[in-house]
This record gives structure tokens, C-alpha cells and sequence, in this order.
């Protein structure tokens, strides 16, 4: 039997989708060679008069255990691909990236509907990028063909989280990915630890090495940011870079980043390493 506050939480959650109260912000990525957009993270907001400001964390398992997840992934998506037609009108052609759940990926014609959503709006499929997490990937070299049908319609596939879920070297050489995005928790304790330090740079040289984008997630500093940028990392997206946008932002955006993209990543020496305390443990 379903616990009352979850009852209550997911039948808020449906009446939400149904009465479209759900709404969507994009957070940009750029490419670090050059500061300039690469692509546009997709994600779902729920702001609600009885539960308040409700994470994806929260309510996406809730559509997954009640069955809400197939509708709530085919409204997102299909409001990010009209979204993308707008900029495509204001001058910005940039890709997109979108979240979607394993169990979607259970259905077979899963790649087929998103294939057929792209072309009845006129997206292209190559400005398309399907993320999934790691912690999902256990079962996905299970779903191998599945994953494959959506590179041979064009579309990329990202793996998110990297660094702390389930997949091993072999499921990333075997599942056909495009990306791979470094956890968070590397990224900001790479400017003091050492040990991460050397993790993300391995993640960068293993994706580049296997033909993959390395891009870091959670930048939020600039030390951050310029150490990304001297371990050779791709692409980069944080809360220094943007917050999520409402759509009608991204414009206005682009022009105030361009101003102070030079100033963000200015080599200043990247004299990091000199306030990282040696581990005594690795003192012999």
C-alpha cells in the first residue's frame, strides 16, 4: 500500500502534468576551447502551491513507480524541441540535452518516437542528446540495441555522473556513448585533492581516448573552471557558467557570457597545486 504522503505527493504530481503546471529551465555548457555554447541541459520544474518547490529527485522515482514516467518524458521532450524552434528564430542553434529513464529504454520503438517527435517539429536529430545516469547503466548493456538505434538516427547519448554509479570500463568500450560527464564531487575537490585531480584527468583522457566529449559538471569556481581547463576537458557547465534559465533568458545570455568568458578563464599562472597540502599518508 502507497504511504498517504506519497499518495498525496504523486496525485499533486499528475494533476500537475495533466493541467500543465510543470515548466522547463535549460542550463548552458560551453565548449572550454572558446567559452561558446555547445549545448543547453534540459530540466523539469515543479513549483507548487501545497508542496512548495518539489526536486526532480523527488518526484521523477514517483512518475517511475506509478507509471507517470512515459508522459512526463514525451511533455519534455516535446517542449524542448519547440523550445529549440524558437531559438533557431532568435539566431541560436546550439544542441540540446535531455534526461530521460531507463525504463524508457525498456521500449524497443523508444529511439522510433523520439526519431518521429524530431522530425514532425523539424529538429534535426544530431542537435539532440539523450543523457542517462550511471547509476542506471547496470542494466543498460542489457539494452544495447536499443542504445544503438539512437546513434544510427543521429543521436548522441551521454553518460552522466561518472565517477560514482555502476559501470565499469568495459560497459563504457561496449555502450555506444558519445559523452561522458565527470561528477560533480571530482570536479570541486580536484582544485585540492590531488587523488581527484588525477581521477579527472584520467576520465578526460579514457573519453577522448575512446573518441568521447569529456564535459565536467557542478563548475561553480573559477579555479574550477581553469583547472578543467588545463586537464584538456571538453565542455563544461556549472553555476559559474549559468544557473538554469527560464527559455526567453538564453538570448540575453549568450551576449552578457561572451563579455565575460575572457576574464573567467584568463591564465593567471593556475598556481593551484601550491596551497595542496601533501598527503601524509603517501609520504614514505
Amino acid at each position: 500500500m502507497t504511504p498517504r504522503p506519497e499518495l498525496a505527493l504523486v496525485e499533486g504530481f499528475e494533476r500537475a502534468l495533466i493541467n500543465h503546471r510543470l515548466h522547463m529551465a535549460y542550463q548552458p555548457k560551453v565548449r572550454l576551447r572558446d567559452g561558446a555554447l555547445t549545448r543547453v541541459e534540459a530540466l523539469v520544474r515543479w513549483e507548487d502551491a501545497e508542496f512548495g518547490s518539489v526536486p526532480p529527485s523527488r518526484f521523477v522515482p514517483l512518475a517511475e513507480k506509478h507509471g507517470l514516467i512515459e508522459e512526463l518524458t514525451q511533455w519534455g521532450l516535446r517542449t524542448t524541441l519547440r523550445q529549440w524552434l524558437k531559438w533557431r528564430e532568435q539566431g541560436i542553434d546550439t544542441c540540446l540535452a535531455f534526461n530521460i529513464s531507463a525504463l524508457s529504454l525498456e521500449q524497443l520503438d523508444f529511439p522510433d518516437l523520439v526519431e518521429r517527435m524530431c522530425r514532425a517539429l523539424d529538429v534535426p536529430t544530431d542537435r539532440l542528446v539523450i543523457e542517462l545516469t550511471e547509476g542506471a547503466t547496470l542494466p543498460l548493456i542489457k539494452l544495447m540495441d536499443t542504445l544503438t538505434r539512437f546513434r544510427i538516427k543521429g543521436i548522441g547519448l551521454a553518460i552522466d555522473d561518472f565517477g560514482t554509479g555502476y559501470s565499469s570500463l568495459m560497459q563504457l568500450r561496449q555502450l555506444p556513448f558519445t559523452e561522458v560527464k565527470i561528477d560533480r564531487f571530482f570536479v570541486s575537490d580536484a582544485v585540492t585533492s590531488p587523488d581527484s585531480r588525477l581521477i579527472v584527468k584520467a576520465i578526460i583522457d579514457l573519453a577522448q581516448g575512446l573518441g568521447l566529449t569529456a564535459t565536467a559538471e557542478g563548475v561553480e569556481t573559477v579555479d574550477q573552471l581553469r583547472l578543467m581547463h588545463e586537464l584538456g576537458c571538453d565542455v563544461v557547465q556549472g553555476y559559474l557558467i549559468s544557473q538554469p534559465l527560464e527559455p526567453d533568458s538564453l538570448q540575453f545570455w549568450t551576449q552578457e557570457f561572451k563579455q565575460r568568458w575572457p576574464g573567467l578563464i584568463e591564465d593567471r599562472g593556475l598556481e593551484l597545486w601550491t596551497h595542496v597540502e601533501s598527503d601524509p599518508l603517501r609520504q614514505r
